[in-house]
């Protein structure tokens, strides 16, 4: 590649690529030349935090399996000030984390040169169109390489069937120098992406999987091109051209499974429209893009347009598709004051919106990243298919260099002895080795997100697989976090207004709940004061009127064993109103506990509420273990003390006192509402207002690791297989090149099966 991502060349006026020719890497080091230039261009892609810390993104080309990983990632080890660098093979992203000064991009996109890759730095805005090239480029390969095998198989069909043996050497010849002009330009075409990594591989003097592949297709090559030459009866075009196709095929659907597995969230930021319309301070509508809106700016979206900010409705009603964060088809009801998000659907009505979130701070980005980032984690299983495809290169060429002066010692030809040695080059590739964790988890992450679940960390849904107790939060977690005025005909409506009144001045959760009722009179409310802790006290019609506790409202009750939270009305000359307040269930809890605990898993709610309202929950939801009035410590502590009896827990919390315990859980949950510490210490965020995506993530974590399991069976089992096979000369590079790629097809299958898995299975 020598070009930048698209937009690059246009903002800078040069190429921002990368090579890993000595020259350019020179060049890359010094001060001058093309290294200066690159250097500046790759400034304006590095994004600094407050605390100094340097981030970049590098589209990496050639980093196609795990032994890529184990290459880049182990060749920037120990950079100075390197904090992180990780390489997501889905999207080929390479994430590089610093602390310096951006002028050590640079140097560290030379270091990834050096070790054989071009690299070039990703512009978000158009990453797809990456892609879509590789695509193209695959996909024409692997067209050339079809129709070029399948003559060259009808020729060879003919030599092998002995059809033409009447003719003599001659025409067997013929036949095999028309399989060459057939095969060898389709092969030099449809070989690129193999040679080229390969090469990359050799001039740095290293090693990868595509340098077997292309040595034995080279050598196949050969060796078939002078046999022909010399009259030889064998010729291997025909596995030389197959071997090709089948690989092809193999990447190209290894290519459209990632990509379908991560569009939900590679393509997030896409979907925020990239032009609003802003209303300026007169109400004037003006088209602007969307970099250039602010928080507190108003803007206007129309009926079937996608909300390019997140923002709250200040005028309209309309309904909104949340499909693409929660998973929910049912549209939701938007007035003012509802919050809406980038990405998602106005459906019916216009809105004004005020901007509260633009671009990488909307939830739609923030999500994109933590699935990004979950993908490019790495689980134990991932790393153990690193550290085994690592070890692959050398002892592959030992293998093969010792099958063929083995059976030179045998007494065999050195025709027949290279040809050994080529069928254990084609048949021992690991790409099923490869891909037999990385294709699950891709599938796994990207059938979460698109039911309103968010994967964090990859290894998550392996600890998530072995989950056998679920801890519960209770506010915010199994109820809304919102309390709701119980209706009491006792209440007269005067009151209830007075109250509503008083209520639309404070922030206290009970005080929303009162001014959400909207209930108004002619009374005049004046001199309002909030005393925090206590309540409001005000004047209605020049009387004293307080609205809080029992003590500040001067009211002789105690309500510390009640079930319901209250709120007191004191009106002089007027007896004392109670108002009760409950939290609202979440709509499918009960339905989610049960289920659960239908599954076998041990139930446990714990909750720094008060005993009468955590008691009346656990009863509505059948949950026999329910304690009261924990602190962040104590609710840590019962998690430690379930996990040293030995129990896999999953703590399930929103708030800022379940950090502690979801960090202490062998897995851990939260709602997309919940406090930024919280969904931080999570593995996994529920998006939307429902708690059915948990039961959708732990069947999904089980089908995974069971799936993953047995793509490393199928793996290692062909290869226990095949490579005695073809020690022996028991196969001939066709038919190597068949088994092989069928073993990766086999495994890239297997793991689509994740698409099939029933909810809750």
């Amino acid at each position: 590649m020598n070009s930048l991502a698209p937009g690059g060349s246009d903002r800078f006026g040069a190429s921002c690529c990368v090579s890993a020719a000595a020259g350019e890497l020179s060049a890359l080091a010094g001060d001058g030349g093309r290294g200066g230039a690159v250097a500046d261009g790759l400034a304006d892609f590095v994004t600094i935090d407050d605390g100094g810390v340097c981030r970049l993104d590098l589209y990496v080309d050639g980093a196609h399996c795990a032994a890529c990983i184990s290459t880049i990632e182990g060749g920037l080890r120990g950079r100075p000030g390197l904090i992180e660098s990780r390489l997501n093979l889905t999207s080929r992203r390479l994430r590089l984390v610093w602390k310096g000064g951006v002028e050590q991009a640079a140097d560290l996109a030379a270091t990834v040169a050096g070790l054989g890759y071009d690299v070039m730095p990703v512009d978000n805005r158009d990453a797809d169109e990456e892609g879509r090239r590789e695509e193209r480029r695959l996909l024409g390969g692997m067209a050339v390489a079809g129709f070029a095998a399948a003559n060259v198989m009808l020729l060879s069909v003919s030599v092998w069937s002995g059809h033409f043996s009447d003719m003599g050497e001659a025409t067997r010849t013929l036949f095999h120098w028309i399989s060459a002009l057939i095969a060898l330009p389709a092969i030099a075409w449809s070989g690129r992406p193999f040679f080229e990594s390969a090469w990359r591989a050799l001039r740095v003097r290293r090693l990868n999987m595509d340098v077997p592949i292309a040595l034995a297709v080279v050598l196949a090559s050969a060796m078939s091109l002078a046999q022909t030459a010399l009259g030889g009866e064998h010729a291997y075009f025909d596995a030389a051209i197959t071997l090709l196709f089948f690989l092809l095929v193999g990447r190209f659907l290894d290519f459209r499974m990632r990509a379908r597995a991560r569009s939900s969230a590679a393509r997030l930021a896409g979907l925020a429209p990239r032009r609003a319309t802003r209303l300026d301070e007169n109400g004037k509508a003006v088209e602007t893009r969307v970099e250039d809106l602010a928080p507190g700016m108003r803007v206007l979206v129309h009926p079937g347009d996608r909300f390019a900010v997140d923002g709250v409705i200040e005028e309209g009603a309309s309904a909104i598709d949340m499909s693409l964060l929660t998973g929910e088809s049912a549209p939701l009801a938007a007035t003012p004051g509802t919050a809406v998000h980038a990405g998602t659907i106005n459906l019916d009505g216009v809105l004004t919106v005020r901007v509260g979130a633009v671009g990488e701070a909307t939830i739609l980005s923030d999500i994109a990243r933590m699935t990004e980032a979950a993908e490019t984690r790495k689980s134990s299983y991932v790393r153990l298919a690193d550290r085994l495809a690592g070890w692959y290169a050398p002892v592959v060429h030992v293998v093969s260099a010792l099958a063929f002066v083995g059976w030179l010692v045998l007494g065999a030809d050195w025709v027949w002895s290279l040809t050994v040695a080529i069928t254990v080059l084609i048949i021992t590739c690991p790409c099923a080795l490869a891909l037999a964790v990385p294709a699950t988890q891709t599938v796994a992450v990207g059938r979460l997100l698109a039911n309103g679940v968010v994967v964090k960390a990859a290894d998550g849904l392996e600890r998530l697989a072995e989950i056998d107790e679920i801890v519960f939060d209770k506010t915010g977690t199994l109820t809304e976090g919102a309390l709701r005025l119980i209706p009491d005909p006792a209440i007269s409506s005067e009151d209830l207004a007075i109250a509503a009144m008083l209520g639309s001045q404070s922030r206290h959760p009970c005080s929303r709940a009162l001014a959400a009722t909207g209930a108004e009179s002619g009374i005049r409310i004046t001199d309002i004061r909030e005393v925090p802790g206590a309540g409001l006290e005000a004047k209605a019609d020049g009387q004293s009127v307080r609205l809080g506790s029992a003590a500040w409202c001067g009211i002789d009750a105690d309500t510390a064993d009640d079930d319901f939270t209250i709120v007191w009305l004191a009106r002089e000359g007027h007896t004392p109103v109670a108002f009760r307040f409950e939290d609202t269930i979440r709509a499918d809890a009960a339905e989610i506990v049960a289920k659960l605990a239908a599954t076998g898993y041990g139930i446990h709610l714990l909750s720094g509420d008060r005993e009468g309202p955590v008691r009346r929950t656990a009863e509505t939801l059948g949950i026999a273990d329910a304690r009261s009035g924990l602190g962040p410590a104590e609710k840590q502590a019962i998690v430690e003390e379930l996990a040293a009896a030995g129990r896999k827990v999953l703590m399930v919390g929103d708030g800022l006192n379940d950090a502690p315990a979801l960090a202490a859980g062998h897995a851990s949950v939260s709602p997309s509402a919940a406090a930024d510490i919280s969904r931080t210490a999570a593995d996994a965020v529920l998006q939307g207002n429902r708690l059915a995506g948990l039961v959708e993530l732990l069947a999904v974590a089980k089908a995974s690791r069971r799936i993953a399991l047995q793509n490393f069976a199928l793996a290692l089992a062909y290869n226990l297989v095949a490579v005695p096979v073809a020690l022996m000369g028991l196969a001939t590079p066709l038919v190597a090149a068949i088994a092989m790629s069928s073993s990766s097809l086999l495994v890239t299958l297997n793991a689509l099966r994740l698409r099939l898995v029933a909810r809750g299975a």
